[in-house]
């Protein structure tokens, strides 16, 4: 069996491991809870159920899915480099309010509207991204502590500025800040009509499924291109293994890692993106907070691959969205944030158990063709 495949087959069995472990670890939790861990499991799969049967619960999925995935990508592009970029989570959100504000400021047609919308969310994401890539470059900062704080400014600064200069007018008997609400020509075109084709019932709530899909499938086949089958995705990945090979062979590390994080902010300025073109039209108080430090157990998950990080937004979407069913069967909703836990958890010890084999068996098949190739001296 081909080396490549036997690394793939043995990653895929450490993922699926993993997360029966973690269910097992959380059936022992909901136990000690006082709690049955088959009603957890039937409310999981009653909750499957209606996900298919009802369209407005296929529709939350995805949409869940959706930001997560983005978040996955942008965590993989910093892991890529041997970056461990914690900061998407205050990028996304400075991104997502200057985004929302500048979009309220103008009208005009939606393909001009809504393009800018993207550009600016990328712009101020990657260059909120660019500090601590200066830092690290320039003065040896690490990135972990860097975008630890800087998280803490652009939460703080997002605060200030939706309820200072980005207010808009609240409405009457609304608690919470928003920014101006977005015209019409800036909200991105839904998908309700997939329904149709397959006959579900159109979705009400919340827009339906969001038209930003699109935009998440063709940014991960761009950034799988850039990252796979580019110069530049091997300079990153080279970088990140080995600089001073890297250097000595011509790529100059520094450059690497400003260009690996201003990427990774970029794509994280994204990921307010889907809600506020898709259904709240402004950015507000209350807005989806936490989608940054689940990208990162999105990546480990999905093993820093697109197709991986899909499959992994989609579970943990699942897991997310099947809260409303635990508690309805008097199951802590909890048990969700430990499942998940215990799956990045188990996740990042089942990716060194898995290297560790493949090396072994790769050194044997190394040892088994080099022991062909020797000649054998006949004497006479």
């Amino acid at each position: 069996m081909p080396a490549g495949l036997n690394r793939a087959l043995l990653t895929v069995a450490g993922a699926v491991i993993a997360i029966l472990l973690a269910i097992a670890i959380c059936s022992v939790a909901i136990v000690v809870a006082g709690g049955s861990p088959l009603d957890a499991l039937g409310a999981f799969f009653n909750f499957g159920e209606t996900a298919r049967a009802e369209s407005n619960s296929i529709a939350t999925l995805l949409n869940r899915a959706v930001p997560l995935f983005i978040a996955g990508l942008a965590v993989a592009v910093g892991f890529r480099m041997n970056l461990f970029n914690i900061g998407v989570e205050g990028q996304y959100r400075i991104a997502a309010i200057c985004a929302a504000y500048v979009g309220s400021t103008f009208t005009a047609p939606a393909w001009i509207q809504i393009p800018v919308i993207i550009v600016v969310a990328a712009l101020v994401g990657g260059l909120y991204a660019l500090i601590p890539a200066v830092m690290k470059v320039t003065r040896g900062v690490n990135e972990v502590i860097a975008t630890i704080m800087l998280n803490f400014i652009a939460i703080n600064l997002a605060a200030f500025l939706v309820r200072g200069p980005f207010a808009g007018q609240r409405a009457e008997g609304d608690l919470s800040t928003t920014t101006p609400k977005l015209p019409d020509s800036a909200m991105f075109p839904d998908l309700n009509f997939v329904f149709d084709w397959f006959g579900l019932v159109r979705p009400t709530r919340e827009g339906g499924l969001w038209g930003f899909l699109l935009v998440a499938v063709v940014l991960g086949v761009v950034v799988w291109l850039v990252l796979e089958r580019t110069r530049f995705g091997f300079n990153v990945k080279a970088s990140g293994l080995n600089g001073p090979a890297a250097l000595a062979s011509g790529v100059n590390p520094k450059t690497m890692v400003i260009s690996a994080m201003v990427m990774s902010g970029a794509i994280a300025g994204l990921i307010g993106l889907p809600e506020i073109l898709g259904s709240r039209g402004a950015f507000n108080s209350n807005f989806t907070a936490g989608l940054g430090f689940l990208g990162i157990a999105v990546a480990l998950l999905g093993r820093n691959k697109p197709v991986g990080i899909a499959i992994a937004a989609l579970l943990f979407a699942f897991l997310d969205r099947a809260q409303g069913a635990l508690q309805f069967a008097d199951i802590p909703a909890s048990v969700v944030t430990i499942i998940q836990g215990a799956i990045v958890l188990l996740v990042v010890v089942a990716n060194e158990v898995t290297n560790r084999f493949a090396l072994r068996l790769e050194e044997r098949r190394a040892a088994q063709q080099l022991g062909r190739n020797t000649p054998v001296e006949v004497t006479a």
